[in-house]
C-alpha cells in the first residue's frame, strides 16, 4: 500500500522501484571520488610545488577555486537531478572528473593547472555528496536517514584509503604519474558505477502536502530558509577553520607536528563514530532542536580546545568530540530541506542552501590564518570560532521560531 513518509514523499512504490546497487556502488563512489579528487591533492601539493616552482598559495588557490565552483555549480545540478535523477549526472560528472584529473596531470603551467581544478570543480557539484544525498532521499524515503549514514560513513573512508595510496604511488611515480594512474581508477570505478547502478525509475516528485512548501523559488525566499542558510554557512566556516587550524593551534602549544596530526586524524574518526549516532539523535529531537544542539556542541569544543591546555591525552578526546560533533553536522545538512520542506524540490533546495556553506568552507582555511595572524594567535582565533558558531545556533532558531509562525 503507498503512503506518505514525513516528508511527503510517497513511498511503497518508490520502494519496489529502488535500484537495489545504488547503494552500494554511492557508497564505493564516494570513497573513489572524494579521495582521488578531494584527498589525493593535499598529499601531492609538496611535491606539486617543489618539481614546477609554483607556489604553495598559487596551488592553493586552484583548489580552493574548484570548491567555489563546485558550490556554484550546484545549483543547476540540483535543478537537474530533482526532473530527471542522478544517472546522467553523475556518470557525467565522473567523465568530467577523469578528464580534469588528467589535466591536472599533465598541466604545462600554472593557468592550465588552475583551469582543469576549475573543471574539477564542476565534477565535484555532480558526484559528490549533495547529488548522491538527492538520490537516496528520493529513492529510500522513511528510510532515507540510514541509507545517508551508511554513504557519509563510507564517505569518512576516502581520506583513510586514499592518502595512504597517494602517498605510496608518489615514493615511486611523479607527481604527474601519480594523478595519470588515480585518473585512471577513477574512471574504472565510478563510470561504471554511476551508468549501471543507478539504472531505476526515477519516482515522481511528491506533491507537497503542508502549506509551508510551495515551489523551490518561494521557499528559498521565505525568512526561515535565509536565517537557516546564514545559520549553515557561520557554521561550516567555523567547523573547517577549526579543522584547518587544529593543528598549528597544538603546534603552538608545544606538541609536535606528529602528535598534532595524530590528534587530526583521530579527529577523523569522531567523525566517523559520530554519523553512527545520528540516527538515533534524529529520533528524539525535532529539527530546529537538532540543529541548534549541534551548533552549541560545536562551540563547546571549540571554546574547549581553546581554554585547554593539556595534558595530550585530554586535547585527544577534544579532537575526537568535536569530530563526532561534525560527524553529525554532515547528516544534518543532508537532512535539513526534509526536515521542513519535503522531498519535493530537494534537489533544488539543498544545493542552494549547501552553496554558501561550500563557498564558506573554501575560504576558511584562508580566512582563518589570516584572523589568526591578526588577533594574536590560534587561541584567541578559537575563542572567535566559538562566538561564530553560537550566532549560528541563534540564527538556527530564529529560523525554527519563523517557520512555525502563522503565515
Amino acid at each position: 500500500m503507498t503512503h506518505l513518509d514525513t516528508s511527503g514523499a510517497v513511498t511503497g512504490a518508490g520502494d519496489r522501484s529502488r535500484p537495489r546497487a545504488a547503494l552500494p556502488a554511492l557508497c564505493a563512489t564516494q570513497i573513489t571520488g572524494w579521495g582521488i579528487v578531494y584527498y589525493a591533492f593535499p598529499v601531492l601539493n609538496p611535491q606539486i610545488t617543489a618539481d614546477t616552482g609554483w607556489s604553495t598559495t598559487a596551488t592553493t588557490a586552484a583548489f580552493s577555486a574548484a570548491l567555489l565552483v563546485s558550490a556554484l555549480t550546484g545549483i543547476p545540478v540540483g535543478r537537474i537531478l530533482d526532473r530527471r535523477g542522478p544517472r546522467a549526472v553523475m556518470t557525467a560528472g565522473s567523465l568530467i572528473g577523469v578528464i580534469a584529473v588528467l589535466a591536472i596531470a599533465h598541466a604545462p603551467n600554472l593557468p592550465a593547472f588552475t583551469a582543469a581544478w576549475l573543471l574539477a570543480g564542476v565534477s565535484m557539484a555532480a558526484t559528490f555528496y549533495q547529488p548522491a544525498f538527492a538520490a537516496l532521499t528520493r529513492w529510500w524515503g522513511e528510510q532515507r536517514v540510514r541509507a545517508l549514514t551508511v554513504v557519509t560513513l563510507a564517505g569518512g573512508l576516502a581520506s583513510t584509503a586514499f592518502a595512504p595510496l597517494t602517498a605510496a604511488l608518489a615514493q615511486h611515480l611523479s607527481w604527474r604519474a601519480t594523478y595519470t594512474v588515480l585518473a585512471l581508477l577513477l574512471a574504472l570505478i565510478t563510470i561504471p558505477a554511476h551508468a549501471l547502478a543507478l539504472r531505476g525509475p526515477w519516482p515522481a516528485a511528491p506533491t507537497p502536502h503542508t502549506h509551508r512548501t510551495g515551489d523551490s523559488r518561494s521557499v528559498v525566499r521565505s525568512r526561515p530558509f535565509l536565517l537557516l542558510a546564514a545559520a549553515m554557512t557561520l557554521n561550516s566556516f567555523a567547523m573547517y577553520a577549526v579543522v584547518i587550524a587544529l593543528v598549528p593551534l597544538l603546534i603552538a602549544r608545544g606538541l609536535s607536528p606528529a602528535a598534532a596530526a595524530w590528534a587530526l586524524g583521530l579527529g577523523g574518526a569522531g567523525q566517523t563514530l559520530g554519523r553512527t549516532l545520528y540516527a538515533s539523535l534524529a529520533r528524539r529531537t525535532g529539527a530546529t532542536t537538532r540543529t541548534v544542539l549541534l551548533m552549541c556542541a560545536g562551540a563547546v569544543t571549540t571554546a574547549t580546545l581553546a581554554l585547554v591546555p593539556g595534558p595530550y591525552p585530554l586535547l585527544l578526546a577534544l579532537a575526537v568530540g568535536a569530530g563526532m560533533v561534525r560527524g553529525n553536522l554532515t547528516l544534518l545538512q543532508a537532512t535539513a530541506v526534509t526536515d521542513r520542506w519535503g522531498t519535493a524540490h530537494y534537489g533544488s533546495l539543498s544545493s542552494v542552501l549547501a552553496a554558501p556553506a561550500t563557498i564558506a568552507g573554501a575560504l576558511a582555511p584562508f580566512a582563518g590564518a589570516a584572523l589568526a595572524r591578526e588577533l594574536g594567535g590560534y587561541t584567541a582565533l578559537f575563542g572567535l570560532l566559538t562566538v561564530v558558531s553560537l550566532t549560528a545556533a541563534l540564527l538556527a532558531a530564529e529560523s525554527g521560531r519563523a517557520f512555525r509562525a502563522p503565515s
